[in-house]
């Protein structure tokens, strides 16, 4: 069974910078497209970043320069290092995956594995 597993997640000032971490088992990632995604308050959940298999990165415009997605297959760890952090940011943090090629990130329902969230937390 794959299970996604996010911590790092906390409370931060704008401006701050957060590295949050997906840890993944019960399949070989490296086969896998993996991503992170986000609901903030009362709004649809989003993509953020995604990676493919090979390595190659896609991000929301709004977050461009200031998150960094990365994985590390031997250790099936998927890390997002989030720096500048603005208020906007604010939101439950979400890994993803799925087997194969990355889908587009506005489709949610092609992404097949979640885990359980961690919460990110900017304020002034």
């Amino acid at each position: 069974e794959v299970q996604l597993v996010e911590s790092g997640g906390g409370s931060v000032q704008v401006g701050g910078s957060l590295n949050l971490s997906c840890t993944a088992s019960g399949y070989t990632s490296e086969r896998y497209c993996m991503g992170w995604f986000r609901q903030p308050p009362g709004k649809k959940r989003e993509g953020v970043a995604a990676i493919t298999s090979d390595g190659k990165t896609s991000y929301k415009d709004s977050v461009k320069g200031r998150f960094t997605i990365a994985r590390d297959n031997a250790k099936n760890i998927l890390p997002l290092q989030m720096i500048s952090l603005k208020a906007e940011d604010t939101a439950m943090y979400y890994c993803a995956a799925t087997a194969g090629a990355c889908p587009p990130m506005r489709y949610i329902d092609l992404w097949s594995y979640w885990g359980q969230g961690t919460q990110v937390t900017v304020s002034s």
